[in-house]
């Protein structure tokens, strides 16, 4: 096989045992036209020498890469669909197909799947996916990486030439598979799964294996059970603030789409803000807004009293409930943290940048100002000249910016504006519905990929800009 060096398996998760997935076999497409391939990422895992031949085997037919999966798991869990919980909940269109190790970190990746077909959780379901669907969590995850998220990476994304039908866009449209690196599928319904169905031995089992597998220094700890739970609440607020510095929606926060890794996958109706609006939705069935953008922290929080609820039986409740309570002061300083990194500032008064901090988001929300020009034209100590060719020049003329301007210039630029030639551009990277829709209109009236190839390529030099700004270190 052509895989590079660079490629390590390491199959895990089928130690769980089967009360953890069952075995199952991929969709026979009739088609298979690569659409797109994450060489970036292939490269780090070793399988970036794949042919494009070799690659659609692998990734369209899922034939198993070496020394790997012999055949995809699809996985058990169940979950809380917006606050209700379902049982009939699991792997209804995807399934863990490789376990590998990136040869950077030496984190223990998973490819998995969406759009791969039918499993015993489909639910009357064709397990399919459209391409729509595909193309948008291409570009979700390139910006959300680009703007510093914790995210899957989409891996790649491959036609499979069926006419699928969708109640929410024009049908027939077309069809594609999925795959994305994750660092774990294990997710806070798998835990929730084994409390209702009573198997505690099986729910040890996991902790154990989540401990070792994704977060060993628990079990330093004298108490690794409430390590864990800490550095999972830990990982659960900085997602959350950098979700709310990037402007993302995810659009479903059930508890079966939090990974215990803290990584932000599975993009369904996901939307970047156009303005600062705490009650703008991305799923146009979120009719009550309870995965509004301003109530994501709290989604989190809820999620995170769930998985609690799993660990009862493993760790005192009173210890539990301590850190799940230091989840919104750990939010609010890895805000900053976030907020600062995307303005190319330096953190080196917490109490001076929670002010700075609150004053941003306050002048965005009062000023009605876009919100990623905003971050764009006040990087780097907000200077006078890039304000004034700003389509929002005149907003930043208002008594609204005045403190504020004054305060982003009195801070510690991260880097010198000089080194950093994006925020000398004509203006940032969007990733609004708008910019979306158009992508996908060439795509579908005229089978023009170059717009979302071009746009890709934008994320990623903007990506590769902000790469260049030194972080705060995480709280």
């Amino acid at each position: 096989m052509p895989v590079s060096p660079a490629y390590h398996p390491d199959i895990r998760h089928p130690a769980l045992g089967d009360a953890f997935y069952v075995p199952v076999q991929p969709a026979d497409f009739p088609k298979h036209i690569l659409r797109f391939r994450n060489d970036r990422w292939a490269k780090r895992v070793g399988l970036d020498t794949l042919t494009d031949e070799e690659w659609i085997a692998h990734c369209g037919r899922f034939e198993p890469l070496p020394d790997n999966l012999p055949n995809p798991l699809a996985l058990r869990y169940h979950g809380h669909q917006f606050r209700v919980y379902n049982p009939e909940l699991g792997d209804g269109r995807g399934f863990l197909y490789a376990q590998l190790r990136e040869g950077q970190s030496g984190r223990l990746l998973d490819l998995g799947t969406k759009g791969s077909g039918q499993t015993p959780w489909s639910r009357q379901g064709d397990g399919r996916l459209t391409l729509k669907g595909g193309v948008r969590e291409i570009l979700a995850t390139e910006m959300l990486e680009a703007l510093g998220v914790n995210t899957s990476k989409t891996f790649s994304l491959i036609e499979t030439g069926e006419a699928l039908y969708r109640g929410d866009e024009p049908s027939p449209t077309r069809s594609a598979v999925l795959v994305r690196l994750s660092h774990g599928h294990i997710r806070f319904g798998t835990f929730q799964r084994l409390l209702v169905t009573g198997q505690a031995a099986e729910k040890r089992t996991l902790v154990d294996y989540v401990i070792e597998t994704y977060w060993p220094e628990a079990a330093d700890s004298s108490e690794p059970v409430i390590a864990l739970y800490t550095a999972i609440m830990r990982a659960l607020a900085r997602k959350g603030a950098q979700w709310f510095a990037a402007g993302f929606v995810h659009g479903v926060l059930n508890t079966d789409n939090m990974a215990i890794t803290g990584e932000s996958f599975d993009y369904g109706p996901w939307r970047f803000l156009p303005v600062l609006d705490p009650g703008f939705t991305a799923a146009y069935f979120d009719n009550a807004g309870l995965y509004s953008f301003g109530r994501q922290p709290e989604a989190l929080h809820w999620n995170l009293a769930r998985l609690a609820e799993c660990l009862l039986d493993l760790a005192p409740q009173e210890k539990l409930e301590e850190v799940i309570g230091q989840f919104g002061q750990l939010f609010e300083d890895e805000l900053v943290l976030q907020t600062f990194w995307r303005l190319g500032l330096e953190v080196r008064d917490m109490d001076q940048a929670q002010e700075l901090t609150r004053a941003f988001y306050a002048a965005l929300r009062e000023s009605g100002a876009p919100y990623e020009q905003a971050f764009f034209d006040l990087a780097l100590g907000a200077e006078a000249a890039r304000l004034e060719k700003s389509p929002s020049a005149e907003i930043y003329r208002s008594d609204t910016f005045a403190d504020l301007l004054r305060a982003i210039r009195g801070a510690a630029p991260a880097i010198a504006t000089s080194k950093n030639a994006y925020f000398d551009g004509p203006g940032p990277v969007t990733m609004l519905v708008e910019d979306v829709e158009a992508i996908w209109t060439d795509i579908d009236k005229n089978d023009d990929w170059t717009s979302l190839e071009r746009k890709v390529g934008e994320i990623r030099a903007m990506g590769d800009a902000y790469a260049g700004i030194p972080r705060g270190n995480p709280i």
